[in-house]
């Protein structure tokens, strides 16, 4: 481990969690792989969809889901679209 990346643990210990959920808030969206039926518990409004499906969400820095769509090309566009840097969540 190298030495920055242990200050960085350290500092990252001393932010707060109100801190860290406003960290990149309007400029960064995450995308995450998720299961078709996990998508009723992130967006209640979108329709039935058939379990066992691969999706990829598209959320806010703060953890807000912001789009569904079953390619990870689709939100990374979408986030670009939108202004927004978007990183992988694994």
């Amino acid at each position: 481990m190298s030495e920055g990346h242990v200050v960085f643990e350290y500092e990252a210990k001393n932010v707060s969690p109100e801190t860290l959920a406003n960290l990149g808030e309007g400029h960064i969206a995450y995308v995450k792989q998720i299961r078709s039926e996990d998508v009723p518990g992130l967006f209640p409004e979108a329709p039935k969809i058939a379990p066992g499906l691969k999706l990829f969400a598209l959320h806010a820095a703060d953890g807000t889901p912001i789009m569904l769509t079953d390619s990870r090309e689709a939100a990374v566009a979408n986030a670009w679209s939108n202004e927004l840097q978007a990183v992988s969540v694994h």
